[in-house]
């Protein structure tokens, strides 16, 4: 099934087999009409449209072709606003003319044919008048001269059209209201197989549909509970139904019937359905079975083509046998060749499934003849060839039919099986001289049809890389391998038999030699570990190291360097001190010349001062470095543990440390919220 939807209404095409034609089955869909708005709305709609849409910014010292420009827009962009607002409400809402009888004249009933159409042809008008204002307007814009001329026609256009929209205040009210209407309509599909229940007021009509369909439909012991039409659905022979309750009718002329009334009378004259007639026997609908029959015959002529059938209800109440003569004639009198009369009660469910079975039955035979009669089927008749074969020659060639068939035919129980259709791959019985308890699977190779029976039982070569496996494998291989596991075994239990455990932990002479050189050689390693490791201690300064020439000789001579210049220097040099030492000691405690105490005064100057400079020579640790004392070492270590004080109390929180900083801070969430941007919080 294919469907098209072009928006009032949805076509379905369905292909029947039958036809072989494409059945147009059309299924209005009034809820997808928009809403109508009032004129006052419509108004504010199309110029807050206009206002947001359009440039807005304008000033008389622009060229006056451009200011011409901009009211021209404005006035063009309103009326093509208000041109597609009407032409979408006019092309929404359906064509009495265009849509099916039924629905053609079911708004005619409910909404007034003649008020329908003018309320769409006075929107028609206005949308050509206000096309034609905006015409004229943009022909007066062209020969605006000034900014103020321009917005003045500008305001005189919109106001004209906002003048005609004013007007139609009314249609669009009314059209609003039928929108709300045809949007509560049911769905009805006039081609559909349909069941069709009507009669008099209160007889049973909705009960019925309650009964038959998944619908719902309001049940009070009054007239006119149903003022509508209702559709209900349900499955028949795989295919889906439709069954349609109608207001209740009074037997009165056409012209005094009201619209709930007319509601009935327009689906009984324009649906292809089954017409059930529901007549109340036990009369406690408040119409008289004398009366019900009266409004059968005057409603009769709508029933032309259609199956019809007369349904006596409420027989729990009184059976059809206790009527009286005069009522069984008039019962009577309803039955012809076209109609055939039923009994059913809706309390007690009695007959219900009758009545539903034979409705649907009939309408659908009368439903193929017609598809057969009409022209389509020619069409399909004249396109379909029966292949019928023709003997090629005089030899009989009778129907193959296998013994089976015939002996199910003639009642035997089962055949006989023969010897030859054994199934020859079934385990060999108990009784079998072969038979082996063992073997729960039968030997398939004894059936492999070869060409020497002796290869049925050999082994299946395994092929690798496109070699058999069996050519490298040594058939010897199990039997040498046993060997060895018994050499193996043997050999063990020799070696336990000869040997004690008490002799294998027993040590010779040479033995107890060489375990005691290991412990000597692991003693010096660690004296000599203990040296070394003070190796890495920081060298001492020069001022406190031992300097010893011998040892300076015997560094120069490891360097093959001649080291007798170098220790004559270093000996040269220790002499001389010694000797300005003496002299100085001498001047201090004698009685010099001035002369002589000059000289001294300079020896013991320059004595002092290589002094200081050795001093000076010792490098500084870095804490000391930049430094000018030692009260300023201590004045940076308190700052610095001072510093590393709120670290401390935080467990040593540091930049390596994983730290989650404050959620909300408070600098970013508190205070007034001013105009300006807010992304930042």
């Amino acid at each position: 099934v294919s469907t098209q939807s072009t928006g009032l209404f949805t076509k379905t095409a369905e292909q029947e087999g039958v036809l072989g034609k494409h059945f147009v089955m059309v299924v209005y869909n009034f809820k997808k009409i928009e809403p109508v708005p009032s004129g006052k709305d419509f108004i504010d709609i199309v110029l807050s449209k206009t206002q947001r849409k359009t440039p807005t910014v304008i000033h008389p010292g622009y060229k006056i072709s451009r200011i011409r420009g901009f009211y021209m827009r404005k006035v063009k962009f309103t009326q093509q606003v208000i041109h597609d607002k009407l032409s979408q409400i006019i092309q929404d809402f359906p064509l009495l003319d265009d849509v099916h009888p039924f629905y053609s004249d079911l708004m005619n009933v409910l909404y007034d044919k003649d008020h329908y159409k003018l309320a769409l042809g006075q929107l028609n008008t206005a949308r050509h008048l206000v096309d034609n204002v905006a015409k004229d307007y943009a022909r007066l814009l062209k020969y605006g001269d000034s900014l103020y001329r321009c917005k003045q026609l500008k305001r005189a256009a919109l106001g004209r059209m906002c003048t005609i929209l004013k007007k139609q205040s009314s249609s669009f009210g009314y059209l609003e209201q039928v929108r709300q209407h045809l949007a509560r309509l049911p769905s009805i599909d006039p081609n559909t197989r349909t069941l069709l229940l009507c009669g008099y007021p209160n007889v049973g009509k909705s009960s019925f549909m309650n009964k038959v369909t998944r619908a719902n439909v309001e049940v009070q012991p009054y007239a006119f509970t149903t003022k509508s039409l209702f559709v209900g659905h349900m499955d028949y022979k795989y295919v889906r139904w439709q069954v349609i309750d109608t207001p209740g009718i009074l037997d009165h002329p056409l012209e005094e019937r009201n619209t709930i009334e007319m509601q009935s009378i327009t689906a009984l004259a324009h649906l292809r359905a089954a017409v059930l007639y529901i007549i109340d026997i036990s009369e406690q609908c408040g119409y008289s079975i004398k009366q019900q029959v009266s409004l059968f015959h005057s409603i009769k002529p709508l029933f032309a083509n259609k199956p019809v059938f007369v349904i006596m209800n409420k027989i729990d109440v009184l059976r059809p046998e206790s009527l009286t003569e005069e009522e069984t004639e008039l019962i009577r009198s309803l039955s012809d060749s076209n109609v055939q009369t039923l009994c059913m009660s809706t309390l007690s469910d009695e007959g219900i499934a009758d009545v539903k079975t034979q409705a649907c039955d009939v309408l659908l035979s009368q439903r193929v003849e017609q598809k057969a009669v009409s022209k389509d089927m020619k069409g399909i008749l004249n396109r379909l060839h029966v292949a019928v074969p023709q003997p090629r020659d005089d030899k009989q060639r009778p129907a193959s039919i296998p013994e089976t068939v015939f002996a199910a035919r003639a009642g035997e129980k089962k055949m006989e099986i023969k010897d030859e259709e054994i199934n020859p791959f079934a385990p060999l019985p108990e009784d079998h001289p072969d038979w082996d308890p063992t073997v729960f699977e039968a030997d398939y190779r004894m059936h492999y049809k070869l060409k020497n029976d002796e290869w049925k039982f050999d082994p299946i070569p395994e092929i690798v890389d496109g070699k058999n496996v069996a050519d490298y494998v040594d058939p010897d291989i199990m039997e040498m391998l046993e060997r060895l596991e018994k050499e193996e075994e043997e050999r063990e239990i020799r070696s336990m038999e000869d040997e004690h455990p008490e002799e294998i932990y027993k040590l010779n002479e040479a033995d107890v030699q060489t375990l005691n050189r290991i412990r000597e050689t692991k003693a010096l390693r660690r004296l000599e570990h203990s040296v070394e490791r003070g190796k890495n201690a920081p060298p001492l300064p020069r001022k406190f190291q031992a300097n010893n020439i011998s040892d300076f000789e015997n560094t120069l001579k490891d360097l093959g360097i001649n080291p007798e210049q170098a220790v004559e220097r270093v000996r040269g040099r220790s002499r001389s001190r010694e000797k300005s030492r003496v002299r100085l000691s001498d001047m201090d405690g004698g009685d010099g010349a001035g002369d002589d105490d000059a000289q001294v005064g300079e020896k013991r100057g320059r004595s002092l001062s290589r002094s200081k400079s050795r001093e000076r020579s010792r490098s500084k640790t870095p804490a000391e470095m930049g430094l000018s004392g030692v009260k300023q070492k201590e004045l940076v270590d308190r700052l610095v543990k001072k510093s590393q004080k709120k670290r401390n109390k935080m467990a040593k929180v540091g930049e390596g440390d994983r730290t989650i900083p404050t959620s909300k801070p408070q600098h970013l969430f508190s205070g007034k919220r001013k105009k300006g941007k807010t992304d930042r919080r």
